[in-house]
């Protein structure tokens, strides 16, 4: 392997693009003029990544086709995401959120450079040069005028095989949650501390539910509204502080700077058959410039998280009941007869 050759110039150059801007962005004496929570960090940056990957690779190949274009960009994604990785830069979770927009955005900064070097091979270096500022110049702009932040629900349902007093019985108090009563889930996937166990502090509004997740994540949920049987409502109280670093990336980490829950519930209903309609909603608050992508995200994994906790209730009151059903059921004649009835 020759370091000096155009391709792995082209590899080397954007990896050190992307750790660079990493590295001087999360400075806190610049968080006014860049930042890595930003548009200009997760779409522009790769832009430039890819577009830095498949000018150089032009030098050696003139004829490159848009799949060609498309692929060879992600070389130095992976290289860049890798090495955050490795030096404990960025975890688990912002590395899964963030490889979909940075893929997608590299491959259109590798087709324009492919596209720039064939008609307009003349201004390539020129062009290289200022795609290569762009990022850092639109930055402050964003920063300090842009500002999207926005709130949504998300919200979930599930029909529970018993009545609402025995669901309802179970939402206050969790007891341990075994690994295989979750199952394998995205969120559990990419790295998101599972639910453990829950405690309520007492009955009624102003009482106080405590969750506690996997390593060590803990928070609490203030009650705003009891209705045995019919709904129960919170409001999170999130301490960012006291949820340990190594839990969540501090990019994602509840209650922190960019995102979120603000308040949920479990609302029960009856059906006809005698069965439960279990929902579960959550109120989101989103202060990223992403848009439709972090919504995206936002909805995948509260989703997700939802779903794992509805089929949790599912299971044991569908359980409870069944063995209440057995214990209680009347004895066959026969049976009465050999018990001496």
């Amino acid at each position: 392997m020759n370091p000096k050759h155009p391709k792995y110039i082209g590899i080397i150059l954007g990896v050190l693009y992307g750790l660079s801007l990493r590295l001087l962005w999360e400075v806190e004496a610049l968080r006014d003029v860049g930042g890595l929570v930003t548009v200009s960090f997760m779409f522009f940056v790769p832009f430039v990544i890819g577009f830095i990957r498949i000018h150089f690779e032009c030098k050696v190949t003139v004829d490159l086709s848009v799949g060609k274009m498309i692929t060879i960009s992600w070389q130095p994604i992976f290289f860049f995401l890798l090495a955050t990785v490795v030096t404990l830069l960025e975890g688990s979770i912002c590395i899964a959120m963030a490889l979909p927009a940075f893929m997608f955005f590299s491959s259109l900064g590798g087709v324009a450079a492919g596209y720039i070097n064939r008609y307009i091979a003349s201004k390539r270096n020129t062009t290289l040069m200022s795609v290569a500022l762009f990022p850092i110049l639109i930055a402050p702009i964003e920063i300090n005028y842009l500002e999207l932040s926005k709130t949504y629900t998300v919200e979930n349902t599930i029909t529970i095989s018993a009545p609402p007093s025995v669901v309802w019985n179970q939402l206050g108090q969790v007891t341990d949650i075994e690994p295989e009563e979750l199952g394998v889930s995205l969120t559990s996937l990419i790295g998101v501390p599972r639910p453990v166990r829950a405690s309520m502090s007492a009955d009624g509004v102003g009482a106080v539910r405590t969750s506690e997740w996997e390593k060590g994540v803990l928070f609490r949920e203030v009650i705003t509204s009891w209705e045995p049987g019919k709904k129960m409502t919170y409001s999170f109280d999130i301490d960012p502080e006291v949820i340990p670093d190594h839990a969540l990336d501090k990019h994602v980490k509840l209650g922190g700077e960019y995102f979120s829950p603000l308040a949920g519930g479990y609302y029960l209903s009856e059906d006809g058959s005698g069965n439960t309609v279990l929902t579960l909603r959550t109120r989101l608050i989103d202060n990223t410039n992403f848009g439709v992508y972090s919504r995206i995200w936002g909805e995948l994994i509260f989703q997700d998280f939802h779903n794992s906790l509805l089929k949790l209730m599912k299971s044991r009151a569908e359980k409870y009941t069944h063995n209440k059903s057995i214990n209680y059921a009347p004895l066959a004649p026969d049976a009465l007869t050999r018990a001496g009835y």
